[in-house]
């Protein structure tokens, strides 16, 4: 019932949101998060970025948060599909679509995973800045406080 999967592929976000409704009649409620690549953070452009992350460990982090998630919500179908590599300004970098019999849950549920997986997943992203004088350079994003504090809410 769960999809969990990071790749390098581009995301298919109507395929993705296809997969979550294809003959479930059980579920009423589908909330979904799609989250991109931003052309501007902490102050610079940004050009693109790569995400690395540890094959394996970061599977096993993620089944653990879709678990902690069941265990608090009825969920039907969660599908969290991460990209990892190079990427361009505008492309989707994650995917989170849950089903529920109700839209409370389904709302929740999506929110707590992404808020998890903000703050204990492991993914490294490496931006692509653009300097006033033109020049490019790599930065290593550093976790923010604002997504532990979200994630503190749940507590």
């Amino acid at each position: 019932m769960d999809r969990i999967d990071v790749h390098e592929t581009p995301l298919d976000v109507a395929a993705e949101y296809a997969a979550l409704q294809k003959a479930n009649t059980a579920d009423g409620a589908c909330a979904m998060f799609v989250g991109s690549v931003r052309d501007f953070n902490a102050g610079s452009a940004v050009g693109g970025l790569a995400l690395e992350h540890y094959p394996g460990m970061t599977e096993k982090s993620l089944r653990a948060i879709v678990a902690d998630a069941r265990g608090r919500w009825p969920l039907g179908r969660v599908n969290l599909v991460h990209r990892v590599g190079p990427m361009q300004v505008n492309e989707e970098i994650v995917f989170v679509g849950v089903t529920s019999p109700h839209r409370q849950a389904a709302f929740a549920a999506c929110q707590y995973i992404m808020d998890r997986l903000k703050t204990e997943a492991p993914f490294w992203k490496c931006e692509t800045v653009r300097r006033a004088c033109g020049a490019e350079e790599e930065r290593w994003v550093e976790a923010r406080a604002s997504d532990q504090a979200e994630l503190e809410k749940w507590a």
